[in-house]
């Protein structure tokens, strides 16, 4: 019972921390709704996309069959790095981004067997989801069969939850824009905890090789940034 409620929470924070940027996409899709345009094909769209990233996830868990758990622990490092990269790089124009890419990928024509909307709306999923993939191979490696099918299971319910969410809020702007507002600056920390959960589950540092890995990775990420900015002074 224990496994089976870690696998629940484990799943629903995994979730949460990676797809709420897909609230502002969901929006703006439910909000361009007309005869052409149908709520069954942003969430036929919505599942489809959403399929190919877990597809894309699965040496994780075939990873997680061969390697040891140390190992596998180390993996975890990835969502603390993006966690880390994200309180050091944060964009405020950010949601912005993700409304520019989204009307573009809504203004190609892309043909499909089924529906061109919803493979539209597939293809911007995909598109936003590399940081769903470097959380979710980490995850999967860490987790058995059963547990792994009930994480699943978990992310299948809440993507439905959360094109219910997304509709409803359509006709309330202004809640919507508070909830990503304020739960997009806890995703990093949220990020960062989940890699940690991943870590000292699979006994792969100790804590305080895990604290000293952390500032590493904070020193690395700043240090790229700064050459970065020079990079982009000296072409200017």
């Amino acid at each position: 019972m224990n496994e089976l409620v870690t696998a629940i929470t484990t799943g629903a924070i995994a979730f949460i921390a990676t797809n709420i940027d897909d609230i502002v996409i969901l929006l703006l899709f439910f909000s361009q709704i007309n005869t052409n345009f149908r709520p069954r094909h942003i969430v036929a769209g919505q599942f489809l996309g959403f399929t190919v990233l877990l597809v894309l996830s699965l040496p994780g868990l075939f990873g997680g069959l061969v390697l040891s758990k140390s190992w596998i622990g180390l993996l975890g490092l990835l969502p603390i790095s993006i966690g880390i990269s994200s309180l050091v790089n944060r964009e405020e124009d950010s949601s912005r981004e993700v409304v520019a890419a989204t009307e573009e990928a809504e203004a190609s024509t892309i043909t499909s067997f089924f529906s061109p909307q919803a493979y539209s709306v597939a293809a911007v999923t995909i598109a936003n989801g590399s940081d769903n993939i470097s959380v979710y191979v980490p995850l999967f490696a860490s987790s058995n069969l059963e547990s792994f099918v009930v994480i699943i299971g978990s992310f299948f319910i809440l993507l439905g939850l959360w094109c219910y969410a997304a509709y409803k809020l359509t006709n309330n702007r202004v809640i919507a824009d508070i909830l990503t507002h304020y739960v997009n600056n806890l995703v990093p920390f949220v990020l960062i905890g989940l890699g940690t959960f991943i870590v000292l589950k699979n006994e792969a540092l100790s804590p305080i090789k895990l604290a000293a890995s952390g500032v590493c990775l904070m020193i690395l990420v700043k240090n790229n940034q700064s050459t970065d900015e020079i990079g982009e002074n000296s072409s200017r």
